[in-house]
């Protein structure tokens, strides 16, 4: 009976295992509206190859890519928590003029390739390889190369 119990339960979780991971394609219409906005106004001439909605446990967020392999990630709410610009340069009006600011007086031939930011920090990659991180009162707190 312990055994059954035991393979029953195994089942379960693998199931939900399964489940949890659940990538499913979408239109640029069914994202959250601010992430529609965010599309429009900084990647309005880009052309979208892919948008995907990804579910897990306890969140969903969403991806975009576009043909020039540039990705953008947003939350649930359409708050974008990544900008890769692979070939090009994030978008200036993306990055917060703060760190904008120390990395066109720091780094003045380098351009911004990455942001992220989630509840704790932002991490930008640039051109030359630098990888910043700052806390969210745009202290420098960290840098890698």
């Amino acid at each position: 009976m312990k055994k059954l119990l035991l393979l029953f339960v195994c089942l379960f979780t693998f199931q939900a295992i399964v489940k949890a991971d659940d990538d499913k394609p979408v239109q640029i219409s069914q994202l959250p509206q601010a992430a529609q906005q965010f599309i429009k106004t900084h990647f309005g001439n880009s052309k979208v190859a892919i948008a995907k909605m990804e579910s897990d446990w306890f969140d969903k967020s969403y991806d975009v890519i576009f043909t020039n392999g540039n990705k953008l990630e947003f939350d649930k709410q359409g708050n974008w928590k990544e900008v890769d610009c692979k070939y090009s340069a994030v978008p200036a009006t993306v990055i917060p003029a703060q760190i904008l600011k120390y990395v066109s007086e720091n780094y003045p031939d380098a351009k911004v390739l990455k942001i992220e930011r989630d509840k704790k920090d932002y991490e930008v990659k640039l051109s030359n390889k630098w990888e910043l991180k700052f806390d969210l009162q745009f202290n420098l707190i960290d840098i890698d190369n």
